[in-house]
């Protein structure tokens, strides 16, 4: 089946240009630059004059809650709200349950997804304090990476003895397995909140998150990481990152194995905005003040941020509810992420070819996706199609996560998905959606490729 996209104003590796894509069957096979509709004999043609032409986005952070948490989220809803939102593939968090940290349950998630998955998808394989002698047996070209909570996490996921962690740190480098780490201090969240619930009583206000979940409690964490990481020359990417302190301790320490991820909520939000949203906002590591978030976006413009994510991470609305001890933490981003970044790229933050940086080329590149991430003949056809004269209101009507909710309802964005093209197959397009269509799994480290900044 041959595909032609036309017309539209193609943005990859650092260029705009106005030209043509055409694809076979799943594979990128001709990409002209040139204000002619080319000729020949096509299957399906995408007229995309008025369009941005992007590579499909890739999410390297995402909490599909399946197995075990499904009252939540799923595969097959999550992966329909990230066709819905132009992300063509995600990696897949190990804290569900059974929590993925032994190689049955990292093949149960697969053969899910197999099955379920709109979109293409990958898992990474959970650290614990005694499994690191698991990583050898793993696939290299199966699994994205270890993922390790080294504070703020439930069960033996939650990995803050030094020793485990050196062993996990030196394993893995062994491996070229890259790390990506959840960093908060889990001894400064509980004093915090301990000091919090003797002031204000079992259940603190949640203007009080950024403060229990603190900076300090970060940077400790994050410093702890980056001082392993140059220890024993592990490939290690910081998750989540919320405060201006661990932005100029990455700058300081000019570590070429080391890069950062920032989320949406962190680069949207500000600690003003628990006024008005409340425990909807409520994430960890939390949204902070005005401050941080300014530097966040600073560094997403500057470089020192490499890749952005969503941590997406739904939860029942009726467990948003109450304060600080009481209401879940996380958040639904994944369908709103492009076009949220699309908006703080209207306001001067970054242009159009870093954020496709951002959520395209740097997350294939951080994690080696083979065939991934860009626009080039030979590649895979991952393409999304965006438009920025089309208005749309964000409801739970149009929500397509299974929670059907979103701290972004009632926001009116100017840009809007126009088609999303997974694996050469049109499975959104103004507003229809192919349920019959399935991703396809990730390879990573395949020919050579190799992790790299």
């Amino acid at each position: 089946m041959k595909t032609l996209i036309y017309g539209g104003v193609i943005i990859n590796e650092g260029r705009a240009c106005r030209g043509s894509v055409v694809a076979d069957d799943d594979i990128i096979t001709q990409i002209t630059e040139d204000t002619q509709k080319p000729r020949g004999t096509f299957d399906n043609v995408v007229d995309a004059t008025g369009c941005f032409v992007l590579p499909g986005v890739i999410d390297e952070h995402v909490h599909f809650r399946e197995p075990g948490l499904t009252e939540k989220a799923d595969i097959e809803s999550e992966s329909r709200a990230a066709a819905w939102g132009g992300v063509t593939s995600y990696l897949d968090m190990p804290n569900c349950v059974p929590q993925t940290v032994t190689a049955e349950a990292l093949g149960d998630k697969r053969e899910r997804a197999a099955r379920e998955s709109h979109v293409n998808y990958g898992f990474f394989f959970g650290a614990t304090s005694d499994n690191a002698g698991l990583f050898s047996s793993l696939d290299r070209h199966a699994v994205p990476g270890i993922k390790l909570f080294m504070g703020a996490s439930t069960g033996n996921m939650l990995v803050d003895n030094r020793m485990a962690l050196e062993k996990i740190f030196s394993t893995a480098a062994a491996l070229d397995l890259p790390v990506m780490t959840h960093c908060e201090d889990t001894a400064i969240i509980n004093a915090n909140m301990a000091a919090a619930k003797e002031k204000y009583g079992d259940d603190p206000d949640i203007s009080l998150h950024p403060l229990i979940r603190s900076e300090e409690a970060c940077v400790k964490s994050s410093r702890l990481a980056m001082a392993l990481a140059e220890k024993f020359g592990t490939r290690l990417h910081i998750a989540h990152i919320t405060t201006a302190a661990e932005l100029d301790m990455a700058r300081h320490r000019h570590c070429a194995n080391i890069s950062l991820e920032a989320c949406p909520a962190h680069l949207l939000f500000d600690s003003d905005d628990y006024l008005r949203l409340g425990a909807l906002i409520k994430c960890n590591p939390a949204v902070k003040t005005v401050h941080d978030r300014d530097a966040l976006r600073q560094a997403v413009a500057d470089g020192t941020i490499y890749c952005i994510g969503t941590d997406h991470a739904p939860h029942e609305r009726s467990r948003k509810e109450g304060g600080c001890a009481k209401a879940a933490s996380g958040m639904p981003m994944l369908q709103y992420s492009l076009v949220s970044m699309l908006e703080l790229t209207d306001k001067g933050i970054m242009t159009k070819e870093h954020m496709v940086e951002l959520m395209a080329h740097n997350p294939a590149r951080l994690f080696a996706i083979s065939k991934r991430g860009f626009l080039r003949t030979g590649y895979k056809a991952d393409i999304t199609i965006v438009r920025n004269d089309r208005p749309f209101t964000v409801t739970k009507e149009n929500i397509q996560s299974k929670c059907k909710w979103s701290p972004l309802e009632g926001h009116t964005f100017r840009w809007s998905v126009d088609t999303t093209i997974c694996n050469g197959k049109i499975i959104y397009r103004n507003g229809i959606f192919d349920d019959r269509q399935h991703g396809q799994a990730l390879v990573f480290r395949a020919d050579g490729d190799i992790w790299r900044l």
